[in-house]
């Protein structure tokens, strides 16, 4: 498993514990020096900043991280809800940030997201279908590296369809197979939701999920292969 940089070296317990039951490895360091005497020979898998001694220190350190030859990527701070302001004009030294103290599923899905979005990381399921990548851990998706902004819904509605592809499903069975039997919303739901995950998709890819004309919608043309 990748390696993660934790700074600084003397983090909240908690933050460090809970890593540490998640199954993270992680290496603490509290000085630029340190970070690239530490370093995995793979590099960092990217970097957690808690900010609970100094922000401007950890803002420093961040931007001690950005301006090296290979940068590290992702980078999460963990910031107190006092301090928020602070962060802004700062975007460019940070990929997300989480509130301290801190809630163990929202942390543990924000380390998920940005490794999923960099490749790294623990090994979660990943379907695939062409540009389309599908994170069955942490509900997300990707097109060609993009993250889409999917309700659960479309989420489950977009992962359902990739699991089948080329099989044509009618409204009344996606509703059925996806939404459940007590669902009494009709096949209006269906279609809306066609619509949204297209738009999400963009017109370069839209075109993954196919209308058939009088029965219903299709995902793809061929097989996909998960990892």
């Amino acid at each position: 498993m990748d390696t993660l940089l934790l700074y600084p070296d003397s983090p909240p317990e908690e933050i460090l514990k809970l890593l540490d039951s998640l199954g993270y490895n992680v290496k603490q360091v509290n000085t630029p020096l340190a970070a690239s005497r530490l370093e995995p020979e793979d590099g960092w898998a990217g970097a957690i900043l808690c900010t609970n001694i100094s922000v401007d220190d950890t803002f420093n350190f961040a931007r001690s991280l950005r301006k090296r030859e290979i940068p590290v990527h992702p980078v999460l701070l963990v910031i107190e809800q006092k301090e928020l302001v602070k962060l802004d004009l700062r975007e460019d030294l940070f990929d997300d940030f989480c509130k301290f103290p801190i809630d163990p599923g929202e942390f543990d899905a924000r380390i998920k997201r940005l490794l999923f979005r960099t490749g790294r990381g623990l090994s979660p399921k990943i379907v695939e279908y062409g540009p389309l990548a599908l994170n069955l851990e942490t509900y997300q998706a990707a097109l060609d590296g993009r993250a889409l902004d999917l309700t659960f819904m479309e989420y489950e509605l977009l992962k359902f369809l990739a699991c089948h592809p080329g099989k044509v499903f009618s409204r009344e069975t996606l509703l059925s197979r996806v939404w459940g039997y007590e669902y009494y919303g009709g096949a209006r739901t269906v279609d809306v939701h066609v619509r949204r995950l297209r738009a999400k998709m963009g017109e370069r890819h839209e075109q993954l999920i196919e209308t058939v004309r009088s029965v219903g919608y299709r995902f793809g043309q061929s097989r996909w292969m998960s990892t």
